[in-house]
């Protein structure tokens, strides 16, 4: 294991004190808006880096048969299997455990799903393209793959790569000023002037659950910390899937900062693409 690995269960733990309703129904509205499905009813859901269990959980209200989470890091598995108790303690179809993108034996045993979901993961294994192409073989024939990649901004990527290093490498009880020390001028300062200017709304920061039903305090430190670290432009990961026989259903992009979402359809593989 890297030593300068960053704890993302540890954030996700704190993460799930904020967890509400209005979160949880914005988590559905994302997998509903980017697979273009109303329900998962018939459906089985693979959860790749779970994380918080957040999305788990909406796949599981949206109806799906079968679900499997897993995630490298055990305090992650501890919070999806919190939020499974505290949900769905009676849905058997729903398995959690340890697991590993980069061990292909163990996906190889977990077999194929109709939605491989894996949102902001693959890029903190170390090893991203390989993880890159050990889960296109979890995706069942005909079924989805809904992935999320941070953008290649050239040398501002490898800035941020020291950014996430050095904050691995602090002492816990600096990390939490070294965050407001790279945020503050990277963003609550030109946040508050576009307040300010009314470019944006006074609750911009408040409203964030809209973005997935996501925490904005908890996705800033996961970006400050989140190491190891890796980046693809858009292009890449589009020919990447293409040269596999995965269509591009549906992708957002960003000019910066940010993952880039992409939804790819495996096809027949008798057919051409």
């Amino acid at each position: 294991m890297l030593k300068e690995r960053f704890s993302f269960g540890k954030n996700w733990k704190n993460f799930l004190e904020t967890l509400n309703e209005d979160r949880i129904k914005e988590a559905e509205h994302s997998l509903q808006s980017m697979l273009h499905l109303d329900t998962l009813r018939g459906k089985s859901f693979l959860d790749i880096g779970s994380g918080s269990g957040l999305f788990s959980l909406a796949a599981a209200r949206l109806g799906a048969d079968k679900i499997h989470s897993f995630d490298y890091d055990d305090q992650s598995v501890a919070c999806t299997r919190e939020l499974k108790q505290r949900f769905f303690s009676e849905f058997t179809a729903w398995s959690i455990e340890q697991g590993s993108t980069l061990d292909q034996k163990y996906l190889q045993d977990i077999g194929m799903y109709d939605v491989v979901y894996s949102w902001g993961v693959l890029h903190h294994t170390g090893e991203m393209w390989q993880a890159l192409e050990n889960v296109s073989h979890c995706v069942a024939e005909n079924g989805y793959l809904f992935i999320a990649i941070y953008n290649d901004q050239g040398v501002i990527s490898d800035i941020w790569t020291q950014v996430k290093k050095i904050y691995n490498k602090l002492p816990g009880f600096l990390r939490l000023f070294y965050v407001f020390s790279i945020w503050t001028p990277f963003e609550i300062l030109p946040s508050i002037k576009q307040v300010a200017t009314g470019h944006l709304p006074w609750n911009h920061w408040v409203t964030y659950k809209k973005n997935r039903g996501m925490s904005r305090w908890h996705n800033i430190v996961d970006w400050i910390g989140g190491y190891p670290f890796e980046v693809a432009t858009p292009e890449k990961i589009f020919h990447f899937y293409h040269e596999r026989l995965f269509v591009l259903v549906k992708m957002k992009t960003r000019q910066g900062l940010g993952c880039n979402e992409f939804v790819f359809r495996k096809i027949n593989k008798d057919i051409k693409a």
